[in-house]
């Protein structure tokens, strides 16, 4: 997947999609602290050491941030020390390895976002699947994207910018962290089901293109909202819309782009997952803890300030949502003309 050309200067790839999609079903998770109960009884004995929560990220990014902002009260009800092992590489690929190929007896965790549910449609083989040899625990938070413009642009709402790109189809340009990645992907998805054509910017990493964007020489995009409103507050961007199944609590007067697109979702949630063949019983204690923990006032203070929304579904409910996750990324792969490596 070449983006660059000889030169290095990036390559803009136009993706046209006229036909308006079903996205799937979004299957509702809410904080669910007595959930489980049962199972829990029945994994007494656990943990019976410290446990190892593998982030394939560096240290100090945003999932390495929720797994240290849940960890510490999760070591004081579990009575055993939560470890928090950075593994970043291979887009997440190197962390994710490393946990579903340890013992399934919940001493050994990820938390990684979605991208987990992107890779399996990108690459063409993987040293895991994601389906047997991991287990959906709980999502712990919802972190959707913002839909940001160009203030030169004569829009203020996702069905103005609908609008504009159908009245200039191709010209709009969007910026995104890599072929395949999360917003370029989200972005896919927004053309599809808003039958409009876009033109995709590749970048690698996100810096330059939210640069780009204020500079005028991408005229939208989907970035992180925390980031993006000091720059909305200065009026070098304009926010239109989020892009989760509800509005963000931090910034609730925003509409989501749901409530112009129906059915439309998207954003980089963070999640915990276990190795496969790890009990019910172990499952359902560790999705208690987290969302006792989630309902922490301090916990829940820190997510929402950083522009995430506390979750903590269910086992039942995140492997629900996890597999319409799955469907609906290989769907858009097909859709954008995205070669597996």
């Amino acid at each position: 997947m070449n983006t660059h050309n000889q030169s290095g200067q990036r390559t803009p790839v136009r993706c046209v999609f006229r036909q308006r999609a079903i996205a799937p079903l979004f299957v509702a998770a809410a904080l669910a602290c007595g959930a489980g109960a049962a199972y829990a009884q029945g994994a007494a004995g656990y943990p019976s050491k410290a446990i190892r929560i593998v982030v394939p990220y560096p240290a100090g990014g945003p999932a390495d941030t929720t797994a240290r902002t849940i960890s510490p009260r999760m070591t004081k009800a579990l009575g055993q020390q939560l470890v928090i092992d950075n593994r970043p590489g291979a887009s997440t690929i190197i962390g994710t390895e490393i946990v579903a190929k340890s013992p399934p007896d919940g001493h050994t965790l990820l938390l990684v976002t979605s991208t987990i549910s992107i890779n399996p449609s990108v690459f063409k083989k993987l040293p895991y699947d994601v389906q047997r040899d991991l287990v959906p625990v709980t999502m712990v938070i919802a972190s959707p994207f913002a839909l940001l413009a160009h203030p030169a642009l004569p829009v203020r709402t996702t069905a103005d910018l609908i609008k504009l790109i159908k009245a200039r189809p191709g010209q709009l340009m969007y910026p995104s962290s890599g072929v395949g990645s999360a917003n370029h992907l989200a972005v896919v998805l927004f053309s599809r089901m808003a039958g409009i054509e876009t033109t995709h910017v590749p970048y690698k990493g996100t810096a330059q293109g939210i640069t780009d964007l204020v500079a005028g020489q991408v005229q939208f995009s989907l970035h992180n909202p925390l980031t993006s409103l000091p720059l909305v507050n200065a009026g070098k961007l304009r926010l239109l819309a989020t892009t989760g199944s509800k509005r963000l609590t931090m910034i609730s007067n925003m509409p989501t782009i749901s409530e112009s697109v129906p059915g439309y979702e998207a954003g980089n949630w963070h999640a915990l997952f276990a190795p496969g063949g790890t009990p019910k019983e172990i499952l359902a204690r560790l999705h208690v803890e987290v969302s006792r923990a989630l309902s922490a006032a301090e916990v829940r203070s820190k997510l929402v300030g950083g522009g995430a929304d506390p979750v903590g579904s269910s086992p039942e409910e995140f492997e629900a949502y996890f597999r319409s996750e799955l469907a609906k990324w290989t769907q858009t792969v097909k859709t954008a003309g995205i070669t597996p490596e």
